[in-house]
């Protein structure tokens, strides 16, 4: 009887961890699509305010960045271009980290259901990238009052980048990895059904 017992809490178990697998996979889609339609919706378009024919239109989208590609991007664009770009850091850019960092987070948790310490790697990338946003605010700001920039400044936000591109890059390892592991492991599912 005791048998019995321990098979009946064991398949309880199984089900509890296929219910909150299911959950968090539905959960990870959810913030994918979330992502998608933010990016495309709302993103792209806020971004069209400050964006110029030729060069980057964006700082953080470069691993590291110098006090004259700085000047350059700033020198390309109007006062109002700068403003604009200044409001978008603050604002929508703000947001998009955190539907980025949620998809990443929803995904991993369904990966690697018990190693949620992994979530601390796409929240850095998430707390540089917000910190690297502040930096370059103060850059606009202080080469719109004074016309120049800081090097300091450029030092701080260009190492913020990168700390957020190498968060980005451990981030995208681990999902590989925990796409790896599930298809080795339905595979090795499969297979065994089969025998």
């Amino acid at each position: 009887m005791e048998e019995n017992v321990l098979v009946t809490d064991s398949e309880g178990i199984r089900k509890s961890d296929s219910h909150v697998t299911r959950r968090t996979l539905y959960m990870a889609l959810g913030s994918t699509f979330a992502f998608i339609l933010y990016s495309v919706l709302i993103f792209a378009p806020a971004g069209k305010c400050f964006s110029v024919a030729d060069g980057s239109n964006s700082l953080g989208l470069t691993f590291s960045y110098t006090l004259q590609m700085v000047q350059e991007f700033f020198e390309s664009r109007s006062t109002s271009q700068l403003d604009c770009y200044s409001e978008f850091l603050l604002i929508w850019d703000v947001i998009f980290a955190i539907i980025y960092t949620s998809m990443y987070s929803f995904w991993i948790l369904y990966f690697f259901q018990n190693r949620r310490i992994l979530l601390v790697v796409p929240l850095l990338g998430m707390v540089a990238d917000w910190a690297e946003n502040i930096t370059e605010i103060l850059m606009i700001n202080s080469y719109l009052d004074s016309n120049s920039i800081s090097e300091t400044l450029v030092s701080v936000g260009s190492g913020l980048n990168m700390i957020k591109w190498t968060m980005s890059t451990l981030t995208y390892l681990i999902l590989f990895a925990g796409i790896a592991i599930k298809i080795k492991s339905v595979m090795s599912t499969s297979k065994n059904q089969e025998d």
